[in-house]
């Protein structure tokens, strides 16, 4: 285990008690404490339906199996995300079309999506990466011209917020995911955010086999075919407890921003990328452009300092394969981008430490 983690899940006495009380109720399956989760997950958001699944790639699937994506149709997909974004579109049997990405922020580029749309094209995912916004003013606007969906994919933005709104709320529907490296976990978990009342009972449905309300497993309507996305009582519990310590994960990551924009800032062959804390962004992972990135990650390592590489971008993977001239700034960006460490237990000697190896790596060792 490394001295410094790039992440590791937080949990205490609080999910202990809540699970305890789960397990001696002997409800374990999707049921009050799950509805609790969403209402409070609601609330929190400022939407009206929170839909609680099991992960967030199967939120995605679930947001668009919703709008009857399916055979035929097009998704526009950024070439900077998990594959999963992709994953999800493939499951409904649409084709996801890949567009490059801001060179600043790595977001989905609003000019490549408007040229992507044609006949086919029904929704487009905007991925908020590591808690920064995608230009969802402009891609409204594209949407609405073209008569197609907005799904978000905010896997990695969680109470993080663009022009007053929380991300996640501001499309046709916002897709969520609690796996154990983000800033509230269920375990693994996820969570589908909407304002249209259809839209919710359709995701209802689809979760549950069909079934338009929790059903007993027996006497039960099933008007449509649907699946087994339930998120359990347990897993739920999980997340009420880290909801507990929420105000604090936000300020900490605030802080760890701030710690590396002062102690990167004389670093020219490292850029810390940008977060618009004024404005409500908030940073899951700390991530920078950098030179000779996998030189340096080599040699945090050896320090014991733990962190994670970008994905490579999803046009070069085999299941995806493409050719690269359409995504100039994934191919340029992607090789040098690093997230940092960004664990919710640093500490700022830690953060100074990260920023010192840093710093001797390119003064001395490269030099």
């Amino acid at each position: 285990m490394s001295d410094i983690p790039w992440w590791k899940p937080e949990t205490g006495s609080k999910e202990l008690a809540l699970i305890k009380d789960v397990l001696e109720s002997n409800v374990l399956n999707d049921a009050a404490v799950t509805t609790e989760l969403e209402n409070r997950l609601g609330q929190l958001l400022g939407c009206q339906y929170a839909v609680a699944v099991t992960s967030g790639t199967m939120a995605l699937f679930l947001a668009l199996a919703a709008l009857n994506i399916g055979r035929g149709d097009e998704v526009i997909v950024p070439d900077a995300t998990f594959i999963a974004t992709a994953n999800a579109v493939k499951l409904t049997g649409a084709k996801p079309v890949f567009v490059d990405v801001e060179l600043d922020r790595l977001t989905i580029d609003v000019v490549c999506v408007a040229k992507a749309i044609n006949d086919k094209t029904k929704a487009i995912i905007p991925v908020h990466v590591s808690g920064r916004a995608a230009n969802m003013i402009e891609l409204e606007k594209i949407a609405l011209d073209a008569g197609i969906f907005i799904v978000e994919d905010a896997a990695e933005s969680f109470m993080s917020k663009y022009n007053g709104r929380y991300l996640g709320t501001i499309g046709n529907l916002g897709c969520f995911s609690f796996s154990p490296m983000k800033l509230i976990t269920t375990g693994q978990g996820g969570l589908v955010t909407t304002n249209d009342g259809e839209l919710h009972q359709r995701l209802r449905q689809l979760k549950d086999q069909g079934r338009p309300l929790r059903g007993t497993g027996g006497d039960d309507p099933h008007p449509t075919i649907g699946y087994n996305f339930k998120l359990t009582n347990v897993q739920a519990a999980i997340g009420l407890g880290q909801l507990e310590s929420l105000e604090d994960r936000m300020a900490h990551m605030r802080h760890l921003y701030e710690l590396y924009s002062y102690g990167l800032g004389s670093i020219s062959q490292v850029q810390l990328i940008e977060f618009d804390l004024e404005n409500g962004e908030l940073p899951l992972w700390l991530d920078v452009l950098a030179d000779q990135r996998n030189e340096l990650e080599a040699y945090l390592r050896t320090k014991g300092i733990d962190c994670r590489k970008f994905w490579h971008p999803i046009h070069t993977q085999p299941c995806y394969l493409e050719g690269d001239d359409r995504f100039p700034n994934c191919m340029r960006s992607l090789p040098k981008a690093l997230w940092l460490p960004s664990a919710l237990s640093l500490t700022d000697e830690n953060v100074s430490k990260v920023c010192s190896e840093i710093k001797f790596f390119y003064d001395d060792i490269l030099a």
